[in-house]
């Protein structure tokens, strides 16, 4: 099947019972048994909700997970934990050295205390990113592109060098979505989202998910949902499969709508920088081109004048909102800094005061250029 139609019926079968096309919201906590033990295949909705396993099914359908699998969890930051989980006293992860703040915040400020090592590597660079391994190294974690200097990770090659070294892999794959980017194609061991974003994609719900290649993977990644409990509510789970029935057409409009908005950017007098992969200005244009479909709907951008212009411009827009999140029906506009990225401040990870990020929806084009344009005025 294409994605297109995986994504409306995979897992989302008429319900038997009602012939309803739409999967119901099965809010109940217990299920019946028939005699000690045996049950229809429920038990205990947090182990197992008919709701969570029709979009668990569906995503591990739209990455491509083969004989693995997909857990749901409450959160994108839960699904980070839930992989936290895999190591253990005296093992080292590699994480980019542009991670997302709150993926740094875990690993660097919980998971630490807990005897996880952790380095940040240039993972643009194979070579950098070769000599940070060492016998303890047991996961690299790669965002690409990254949040929220949209850098391009090589994932054939880092998947190559990961393996060689006896580590695993996992692939923040929120911004690209499976639509535009699979990195299991390229060999990654797990995939993770904040579903929150892009799946969802109305800013109505929050949660996140695991992706295991694997099935032995998926069966720890089960058990280990079950043992910790960060399972989403049913009503977010369908929330969820609602936003991805229009994945496709939702990321279509949002890549056309940000390729214009970054034209428009990199020819504006009042811009210093633009960073967007579908520009030939990017640095990793070529790559992006080779292992993405299209080039996602997030940008990032340098205003002349610096951190004062920067919150102006970000304070003074009306079609894009000044908020967190991304990845929504509606543009939103944030400065990392001082919003998104204000817990990796003071460190390696530390991004630009001047960086505007813009998460670009799906309104009329002319609207988010004339919007910006305005706001960019001195």
């Amino acid at each position: 099947m294409h994605f297109e139609t995986d994504a409306i019926h995979a897992g989302q079968e008429p319900d038997p019972t009602t012939g309803a096309v739409t999967i119901p919201i099965n809010t109940a906590s217990t299920y019946a048994q028939e005699t000690p033990g045996a049950h229809r295949g429920y038990e205990y909705s947090r182990t197992g909700n008919p709701t969570r396993q029709a979009l668990e099914t569906a995503l591990a359908v739209l990455e491509g997970a083969g004989n693995g699998g997909a857990v749901a969890t409450a959160s994108g930051m839960a699904s980070t934990a839930l992989i936290g989980y895999l190591l253990a006293p005296g093992d080292r992860l590699l994480l980019p050295d542009d991670a997302y703040g709150g993926t740094f915040r875990f690993f660097a400020r919980v998971l630490s205390e807990h005897g996880v090592h952790w380095s940040t590597v240039d993972m643009t660079d194979t070579g950098v990113t070769d000599r940070a391994f060492d016998e303890h190294t047991r996961l690299v974690w790669v965002e690409t592109p990254t949040n929220p200097l949209l850098r391009l990770v090589d994932l054939a090659a880092i998947v190559e060098l990961a393996h060689e070294h006896g580590a695993l892999v996992v692939v923040d794959n929120t911004f690209a979505t499976p639509y535009l980017q699979r990195p299991f194609e390229y060999g990654a061991d797990l995939v993770v989202h904040s579903t929150t974003k892009y799946l969802g994609g109305h800013s109505d719900v929050v949660g996140g998910a695991v992706v295991a290649r694997d099935s032995e993977m998926f069966e720890r990644l089960k058990f280990l949902q079950n043992s910790a409990g960060p399972v989403p509510g049913p009503f977010d789970a369908w929330l969820t499969l609602r936003g991805i029935k229009t994945l496709a057409v939702r990321m279509e409009r949002h890549c056309d709508n940000a390729e214009a908005v970054a034209s428009f950017l990199e020819d504006h007098p009042q811009v210093a920088e633009v960073i967007y992969p579908g520009l030939a200005s990017h640095p990793q244009h070529a790559l992006a081109a080779r292992q993405m479909a299209r080039f996602g709907g997030m940008i990032s951008f340098r205003a002349a004048g610096g951190t004062s212009t920067a919150h102006r411009v970000a304070s003074s827009t009306s079609v894009f909102t000044l908020a967190e999140s991304l990845g929504g029906v509606e543009s939103l506009i944030e400065v990392p800094a001082a919003m998104t990225h204000l817990a990796v401040a003071g460190t390696s990870l530390e991004v630009p005061d001047d960086l505007i990020r813009l998460s670009v929806g799906l309104e009329h084009i002319d609207d988010l250029i004339d919007d910006l344009e305005r706001a960019l005025r001195p």
